[in-house]
C-alpha cells in the first residue's frame, strides 16, 4: 500500500497543479492536496479514519450533487450523448467540465475508501 499511496500522492499533487487555469482553481487545488495529504500520510503509516470518512462523506456528495447539476453528468450522458470529454484538454463546453470534475471525485473517493478499508484491516491486525 505504501507504494499506492505514494502514486496516488503523486497523481494527485500534479492533478491540483493543473487547476492553475481551471474557472474554478480555489475549490480544486485543496480537494486534489487534500487527497494527496492523506495518501502521503497512509503511504508513512499513519491512518486518520475519522478525517478519511469526513473526505469521503464529503466528495460523495460534491459528486453527487455533479451528477444532478446542469450541465453535469446526467446532461452529458441524455442530452449530449456521452460525447468524448477527453478530446481536447480545453473544456470549451460547460457538461465536458463538470463530467471530468465528477470523474476526478471519483477516483479520489475510490483511493479513500481503498485506503480506510486497508487501515482498518491493518488497524484490528494490529490490535489483535
Amino acid at each position: 500500500m505504501k507504494i499506492f499511496n505514494l502514486i496516488f500522492c503523486f497523481i494527485f499533487i500534479v492533478f491540483g497543479a493543473l487547476q492553475y487555469n481551471d474557472p474554478d482553481p480555489y475549490l480544486w487545488i485543496p480537494i486534489y492536496l487534500f487527497a494527496a495529504f492523506l495518501c502521503w500520510k497512509a503511504s508513512k503509516g499513519a491512518f486518520h479514519p475519522k478525517v478519511t470518512i469526513v473526505g469521503i462523506a464529503f466528495f460523495t456528495g460534491y459528486a453527487i450533487y455533479k451528477i444532478f447539476d446542469p450541465n453535469g453528468l446526467i446532461d452529458w450522458v441524455n442530452i449530449h450523448h456521452a460525447e468524448n470529454i477527453a478530446e481536447t484538454m480545453k473544456a470549451e463546453k460547460p457538461w465536458v467540465e463538470e463530467s471530468r470534475e465528477f470523474f476526478g471525485l471519483i477516483i479520489i473517493i475510490s483511493v479513500l475508501v481503498t485506503n480506510y478499508f486497508y487501515g482498518k484491516k491493518v488497524g484490528s491486525a494490529e490490535s489483535v
